[in-house]
This record gives C-alpha cells, structure tokens and sequence, in this order.
C-alpha cells in the first residue's frame, strides 16, 4: 500500500545489467536466468517492465560495456531510465515514467547489490513507492580487495536488512523469483 495517492500497479524495475557490469558479477548466469524469469513473468501477466541503464567513465554511453546483456532484449514499448548515478531516480525520469502508468509499488532486480541496488530501493521507499527486492535476482562483483566482505556476504546482508524494512504506509521485503507474485505485496 504505496503512499503514493492514484499509482495501484506494479512495475518491474532492471536495473543495469549490463555488459561492463555484470562481467565478473558473482553467480551471473543463476541471475541472468532468474531476471530472464522475472521479465517473461512480468510480460505474460501485462506487468510494465522499466529498464535502468546505467552511464559513467567505466560504462561510456554506446560502448559494448554500456549495452544490457545479449540475454535479456527490451522491446521497444517498454520504458527505457538513462542514468548516472546509483539512485535510479537521481536526474532521471523514472518519476514521471512511473506516475504516467500509475505505479505505486516496484520489484527490483539487477546490479550492483552494494550500489545501484541499494540506493534505488532506498530512493524508491523514501519517495513512497512500496519496494520489493528479488532476493536471488540481483548481483555484485567482488570487491574484497578493498575491504568489502565477499560477493555472496553483500547480496546475504542487503536480504537480511531489506526483509525486514518498514516505513509508514509503505510494504518493502524481500521474495525469491519463483515466488514473485506481481499482485501481492513483500513477505516479511
């Protein structure tokens, strides 16, 4: 139950699965198929699915490392964010994509766990928006070498604190890709 008055749909969000980013992403072809699911469920079941493409020095807009994974194709009617920073809402139009199709309530799935991820799913719940992360369907590279805990700890740690996020009027959670029900909220 979104805060967000007139926005009952649901969308689900990608968010930067791209060449350049999910070269060397932990457990890449486990997610890859699970957000290949996500998308031919979202589609059959006439859920809006927003793609977020991430540009940067590493990612230069045109660039083979910019281009989403061959594994996953957006068809020309679904919404495409240009993005530059890891809120996905930052100088970008998600905003008003979202609230010219009425959604209220996102299922996020991507990379990176620790950076894109995190601050979209952060930027979404502030801004009223229910916030629902595909716990087996969202990826990191790994960082260890300086200083971060591994790879499969990032993604472990961020569904442990997202299962249990709770906000006035809004629904966040976690639920695995075999279990994504776009028409019911987050299991807790």
């Amino acid at each position: 139950m979104t805060t967000l008055t007139d926005r009952p749909n649901t969308a689900l969000v990608v968010v930067d699965v791209q060449n350049g980013v999910m070269n060397g992403a932990h457990d890449r072809e486990a997610v890859l198929a699970n957000i290949v699911a996500l998308v031919e469920k979202a589609r059959s079941g006439g859920v809006e699915v927003v793609w977020v493409q991430h540009a940067d020095d590493g990612l230069p807009r045109g660039s083979e490392e910019w281009e989403y994974v061959p594994e996953l194709v957006r068809r020309e009617s679904e919404p495409l964010v240009h993005k530059a920073y890891g809120d996905a809402f930052e100088d970008t139009d998600l905003e008003a994509v979202l609230a010219a199709r009425g959604i209220g309530r996102l299922v996020v799935a991507g990379a990176q766990t620790d950076a894109c991820i995190r601050s979209t799913l952060h930027g979404a719940f502030t801004r009223g928006y229910d916030a629902t992360l595909v716990a087996d369907a969202h990826t990191t590279e790994d960082l260890t070498a300086y200083g971060a805990p591994s790879p499969g700890g990032v993604i472990a740690h961020t569904n442990l604190y997202w299962k249990f996020q709770t906000a006035p009027g809004r629904t966040a959670g976690t639920v695995q890709t075999a279990e994504v029900d776009f028409g019911v909220t987050a299991s807790a």
